[in-house]
């Protein structure tokens, strides 16, 4: 497989579009979200950056303004397809919003994960995230229980990064 991937970002008219269209980047979303109504939800006041290889959607990461803070961002939504992952891909996803996001003046990124996303907890303080708190018991009524790595996910932890000083 050649490393060599088309990057793209489609703002929420073509997203729209895209997901019509596309399949995969709707199970793209819902890998990392099982709640499509929670999903649609945050997409229309979202951008996606998606990655493709060989017309393929292969990665895609879902970014919001945070509602009472222009200044402030969020990390919605990062998949990478199963036979991609492992390659950088995430990486290369995260380092694009963050430098987005400090051309737009946004000061906080912040990233929400469940208590279990023992990988993901990894790769967002790889990439210079912190822990900041956590939020008890938001997994708990889904109405199907998630389990990752033996790990019931009931709990939602959230990371920040500071981007004051980030050069774009």
């Amino acid at each position: 497989m050649s490393n060599s991937y088309e990057f793209k970002m489609y703002l929420i008219e073509h997203i729209e579009q895209a997901l019509e269209q596309q399949e995969q980047l709707k199970a793209l979303l819902l890998a990392a979200d099982p709640d499509w109504q929670l999903v649609k939800k945050y997409l229309a006041i979202s951008q996606v950056y998606a990655i493709k290889n060989k017309g393929q959607w292969i990665a895609e990461i879902c970014v919001a303004t945070v509602t009472d803070r222009a200044d402030e961002a969020e990390i919605k939504n990062l998949s990478v397809d199963v036979a991609y992952q492992g390659q950088g891909l995430a990486k290369i996803l995260i380092r694009h919003v963050i430098k987005a996001a400090a051309a737009q003046n946004i000061v906080r990124l912040w990233v929400k994960t469940g208590n279990s996303s023992l990988d993901q907890l990894a790769l967002y303080q790889k990439m210079g995230f912190r822990l900041s708190h956590i939020e008890k018991d938001i997994f708990l009524d889904y109405p199907e229980a998630i389990y990752e790595n033996g790990i019931r996910c009931l709990d939602q932890v959230v990371l920040v990064r500071s981007l004051i000083s980030e050069n774009v």
